[in-house]
């Protein structure tokens, strides 16, 4: 063999250990960015589902001070609901519970009705009384709220039920 055949054979060597090596640098690298695209999603993901239940905690994180603030919105209507006379007493009571429920209403409060039908998923019924209709609701004892689409506090009411017999209360 010449030394030109010898050379030749290995360029020829050299040229095929680099192409093996830059074919498993380029697998490597494939790999890694393959690694490197997961993490990635994987970090959006979570990021996501953290905003998501920050936002869900944001949302909800008053809740149990709205249902507290609720009793005294009641026992503010229970009080003029005795006032006899409008005094400027009584107005100027009306004017802060208005202000009030707009603080609450601010914060994603809203009233359930009750000028509808009974609805056991929306109304929690404490009587019966008997009546020409069926299911109708015929007083309200305490009003329902919910807060954000989530009751905090159904509405309590007599419902009317067609069937003869007296009226029946649960305590």
């Amino acid at each position: 063999m010449t030394e030109k055949s010898k050379r030749n054979e290995a360029e020829e060597d050299s040229s095929v250990d680099t192409k093996d090596a830059l074919a498993e640098a380029n697998a490597k690298a494939e790999e890694y960015l393959n690694i490197a695209r997961r993490l990635q999603a994987d970090f959006d993901n979570f990021r996501k589902r953290t905003e998501k239940e920050n936002e869900e905690f944001r949302k909800f994180a008053t809740e149990d001070m709205t249902r507290d603030l609720l009793t005294i919105v009641d026992d503010i209507d229970r009080a003029l609901g005795t006032a006899e006379e409008e005094t400027e007493l009584v107005t100027g009571i009306r004017g802060i519970k208005q202000n009030l429920m707009k603080i609450l209403e601010g914060n994603g409060l809203t009233e359930i009705s009750t000028d509808c039908r009974f609805d056991p998923n929306t109304h929690e019924a404490l009587c019966t009384v008997e009546a020409d209709t069926d299911g109708e609701i015929a007083e309200v004892f305490q009003k329902g709220y919910r807060m954000n689409d989530r009751i905090i506090r159904y509405p309590k009411v007599k419902v009317t039920k067609k069937k003869e017999g007296e009226e029946t209360c649960q305590e």
